[in-house]
């Protein structure tokens, strides 16, 4: 089976995002920042780290971002990424271990937290990831302390020029709308 994939480009210069038209995962993202710790997971993560180049990998749900290092040139990267994308997921290899995806599924189910913290998934869930994903990111809550919210910011999100902007006139001041306790959001 034959599988489409378009290439967009990002906010982040570091970063590229690949739309499949395919399910990778069935919901959220996962990020990988090492070779090892894909190792442990995804198969078609550690296929992408073996790019000469290639410094991160996030799944999305129909959408890989894969952030470049110094090392190596988006021409000769984007070419492997394509190529390993289509033969990965044409020859219908694994994407994620399934006892990994299971073991996930069940842990992003399970919400713990107070009232805020809540709220403020499902703002983030409901408003601000589907935009971000968009541009190949992904934005999940860590924690609250004292009104400051901590954010993991993953895929192009991570190490963009435009983050700051993102988190203090976007997702900040959306929070703080809904939220009125919340005294500053920053990344974790």
């Amino acid at each position: 089976m034959s599988v489409n994939i378009q290439l967009e480009w990002t906010p982040n210069p570091s970063t590229l995002k690949y739309v499949v038209d395919t399910s990778l995962l069935p919901r959220g993202a996962m990020n990988f920042t090492t070779r090892d710790v894909a190792i442990e997971k995804s198969p078609l993560a550690v296929r992408l780290f073996d790019i000469k180049g290639v410094t991160g990998v996030m799944l999305g749900t129909n959408f890989v971002t894969v952030t470049k290092g110094d090392e190596g040139e988006w021409d000769e990267l984007n070419d492997g990424v394509m190529l390993a994308l289509e033969k990965h997921l044409t020859d219908g290899d694994v994407v994620v271990k399934p006892e990994v995806l299971e073991a996930w599924q069940a842990a992003s189910a399970v919400v713990g937290g107070g009232a805020m913290e809540q709220r403020i998934r499902e703002i983030l869930d409901a408003e601000i990831r589907p935009a971000v994903a968009m541009d190949g990111g992904d934005i999940t809550l860590d924690r609250v302390e004292n009104g400051t919210v901590y954010l993991h910011m993953q895929g192009s999100c991570a190490g963009c020029p435009s983050s700051t902007a993102t988190l203090r006139m976007g997702i900040e001041t959306r929070l703080k709308e809904a939220i009125p306790e919340i005294v500053e959001v920053v990344s974790a």
